[in-house]
């Protein structure tokens, strides 16, 4: 699943890329999978979308977040297998392609979707969606962090990936953060002094802006282009050598999670 880093790159490629989304009007909205639009039919979706121009493109966490007024605000959940890809209007029909947007310069706004997973929402106001997440972690402060982890029970992975505690980490970038921290993934909360939890704070910042940097992960066909696959410390290297100290990675599961890290380095 595309986490914080990935979404923040497709954002950053529709507001600024080869085609630009910003500023397009959509002239009409095709939904192919109804089940994709939550909170109103697809008729009503494609009724509301007409003549919306796009204003503003933005992130919270996963969730792509757009402005077009009149209609409201478009919010888009990529969840296991979606893309968002703006392309010509000939390369509209894909075998995947759930919901889609014509636009006023003869591009289409494609979400592609092979599992159906995905989530769309058109709302007056994002809170409708976003009300239960926690802050974005690129957004959240060294303080404000210390005090989301202050009294959770469980451990430090588990917590990491709780979109309520903080939204857009991943099982990616929580390993790579845990590694980068030297703490273990099944490491209490509960306990934790101040200079630890700023520590595991400075780690998930250097990882998320690494894979910013790196355009995010690119590890199957869902999200292509992505280089940070090639940085990775901790994340799917199973039985390689730490780059630390030399001692194998080891694989665990955690909360149902695949979870890669350094026995001998992280405690």
């Amino acid at each position: 699943m595309p986490e914080l880093p990935e979404v923040e790159t497709i954002a950053r490629t529709l507001r600024a890329g080869t085609t630009p989304l910003l500023g397009r009007a959509i002239q009409r909205a095709e939904v192919r999978w109804p089940r994709e639009v939550t909170g109103m039919s697809a008729a009503a979706f494609e009724a509301r979308l007409r003549g919306a121009r796009v204003e503003a493109i933005g992130r919270h966490g996963k969730y792509l977040v757009l402005a077009l007024p009149p209609a409201g605000h478009l919010l888009i959940h990529l969840r296991m297998s979606g893309r968002l890809d703006v392309v010509a209007a000939a390369e509209a029909d894909t075998p995947h392609a759930r919901v889609l947007w014509w636009l006023d310069d003869g591009h289409v706004l494609r979400f592609d979707d092979a599992r159906k997973f995905g989530r769309v929402w058109l709302v007056d106001d994002p809170a409708e969606v976003l009300q239960a997440l926690g802050p974005d972690a690129l957004d959240l402060g060294v303080d404000d962090f210390r005090a989301r982890l202050a009294g959770k029970r469980g451990a430090l992975k588990p917590l990491l990936l709780d979109q309520r505690v903080v939204a857009g980490i991943g099982n990616i970038y929580a390993d790579e953060a845990l590694w980068r921290a030297r703490l273990s993934p099944l490491r209490a909360a509960a306990g934790m002094r101040a200079t630890t939890a700023g520590r595991l704070h400075a780690a998930v910042q250097e990882a998320l802006h690494a894979g910013l940097a790196a355009n995010g992960a690119s590890i199957d066909w869902v999200y292509p282009g992505g280089n940070f696959q090639n940085d990775f410390k901790a994340y799917g290297r199973t039985g390689q050598p730490c780059l630390r100290c030399g001692r194998p990675i080891r694989r665990i599961v955690v909360g149902q999670r695949a979870t890669h890290f350094c026995p001998h380095c992280q405690t």
